[in-house]
């Protein structure tokens, strides 16, 4: 029999339904095979593999493995392990501490007169304290109106999924119906009180979540402030909404209902050519309710004098205001082709976005500005021999070297629409990095990475002299291309390779010097 307590449902109630019965296995299953997901239920002072859990898991038919509640709830699980990090720090293990003491006094890191520490069992967490889904301790108590009580953290994480109904009694419920739990929430407040001198800290009271009359109430103080030229109160006002925002996800859906990104992107153009610094509270304050709708851009983002303030935000910003301008360029320039070739024109803003690129602030600042070159080019392919004079395209190989699958496949699309100007295509021959970087990444991505990578080596060798088609073979570009069309790839990435092939094919024939890309992949009959 397995170890690991877990418990679906209110204490003693075992009438619930088939899927409550089939999540109670399910989740409890996942979590008895791995040791780091329970914190609050393992004793991390054995280090010998054995970890102490006092309850049993009754076992269960598990659903298939293609069906929507066993994804649904594989989601939940990860959310669930991620949430281990946090818990973690709330309820401390003092065996960890004096583990950790013993192994570092034994290699001899230590002082001869360590301290000696008391070691103290971890308390049994009672059943109705653990919230279902999670499987910790709750936090934030809510009923539903299904009579069952959850974390809100989780059960909100459950219906921002798209469910509607009880993860428990699989009955429909209203996501505005939830209720605080304030007897069960002092209960525990109470038990974490009692077992203090145990390593268990006291819970504090969470704030009470907005409701919608009061978000549109606030949004419209906001308003007023701004009509009144008060910026000492819009300030103040924007800060107590992205103060909200961050507190729960149920805040930030009140605000959209309340259409707070229309009315922060109007006040942003209010304020655009008076306040830069004004203008810096709302846009991060939008940002924290991205992702918004496009009327909110049409709302006032796109007008001039908000373009000059965003410009100047780049420029002159702080690292978190000039990340907050690039996500905010990179969601205009999505919206429409018309939109970012206005953007283009605007005298400063591409210079600004590629010094991200070049001199980096954030991963997520560097890949914002990489979508934001990808659809400058896909408005305006011109624009790719300007991006080019700006050093760019150097950058851009860097950058694809070692980055993550998301990076890469971003610089790769951005390498592909540079290399669409001659400028770009002499730069990128000229570059002895170029070719090796850019056909390593063809099998070692994706799908997308390697259709960007076929394109952007036929632009290089149809127009070349030669000197590209040579690199290539080289580095194994030939047998690559004869692999990937024996393994399957898109129409157009076939017609791409087919015609790299026949280029290929008239250089003559020289020894690759490059073959690990073919461990590991197996040849079609």
């Amino acid at each position: 029999m397995l170890k690991g307590a877990v418990r679906i449902g209110r204490l003693g109630d075992d009438s619930g339904s088939a899927t409550g019965s089939t999540l109670s296995s399910l989740l409890a299953l996942s979590r008895a095979g791995s040791p780091a997901a329970s914190p609050s239920r393992l004793s991390y002072s054995n280090f010998n593999g054995q970890h102490s859990t006092p309850n049993t898991i009754k076992t269960h038919r598990l659903p298939p493995t293609s069906s929507p509640l066993f994804k649904s709830f594989i989601v939940l699980l990860t959310f669930s392990i991620s949430h281990h990090h946090h818990h973690h720090q709330l309820l401390l293990h003092p065996t960890s501490m004096a583990s950790s003491m013993k192994a570092s006094s034994t290699s001899g890191d230590t002082p001869k007169s360590s301290p000696s520490l008391q070691i103290t069992e971890m308390p049994d967490i009672p059943n109705d304290f653990l919230c279902p889904i999670l499987l910790d301790l709750m936090s934030d108590p809510v009923t539903t109106s299904t009579g069952m009580t959850y974390d809100r953290r989780s059960i909100e994480q459950w219906l921002k999924m798209g469910n509607s109904t009880c993860p428990i009694t699989n009955e429909p419920f209203d996501p505005d119906d939830l209720i605080p739990n304030h007897a069960i929430r002092k209960m525990i407040q109470d038990w974490c009180v009692a077992n203090r001198s145990r390593g268990i800290e006291r819970i504090p009271s969470p704030r009470i979540p907005l409701s919608r009359l009061e978000a549109s109430q606030i949004l419209s103080n906001f308003t007023s402030s701004c009509q009144r030229r008060d910026s000492d109160s819009c300030k103040e006002l924007t800060r107590r909404v992205r103060s909200l925002l961050k507190d729960s996800e149920k805040n930030r859906q009140c605000f959209m209902s309340s259409r707070a990104a229309s009315v922060l992107a109007a006040a942003f153009r209010f304020w655009a050519a008076e306040s830069i610094e004004l203008c810096e509270e709302i846009l991060a304050t939008t940002i924290c309710l991205f992702p918004i709708d496009d009327e909110a851009v049409f709302c006032g983002f796109e007008s001039s004098d908000s373009l000059n303030s965003i410009l100047q935000i780049l420029k002159n910003g702080n690292i978190s205001n000039r990340l907050n301008a690039v996500l905010m360029v990179k969601k205009m320039a999505s919206v429409n082709k018309e939109l970012a070739r206005t953007m283009i024109k605007r005298e400063g803003l591409v210079k600004e976005v590629v010094e991200l690129i070049k001199e980096p602030i954030s991963t997520q600042a560097t890949k914002a500005s990489l979508a934001v070159v990808f659809y400058f080019i896909s408005s305006n392919e011109t624009i790719s021999t300007k991006l080019v004079e700006f050093g760019l395209l150097p950058a851009v190989l860097e950058i694809t070297v070692d980055s993550d699958k998301s990076t890469t496949e971003k610089a790769l699309a951005v390498l592909d629409g540079l290399c669409s100007c001659e400028l770009g295509r002499d730069t990128a021959c000229d570059h002895s990095l170029a070719i090796p970087v850019i056909v390593k990444k063809m099998f070692r991505v994706s799908d997308t990475a390697t259709e960007f990578v076929v394109s952007t080596l036929r632009k290089l060798c149809e127009n070349c002299r030669g000197r590209c088609l040579e690199e290539c073979l080289q580095v194994g570009t030939l047998q690559k291309l004869v692999l990937l069309l024996q393994i399957g790839c898109g129409k157009s990435s076939k017609d791409k390779a087919t015609q790299l092939l026949k280029l290929l094919s008239r250089c003559g024939k020289l020894d690759c010097v490059d073959t690990v890309d073919f461990k590991g992949l197996k040849r079609l009959p």
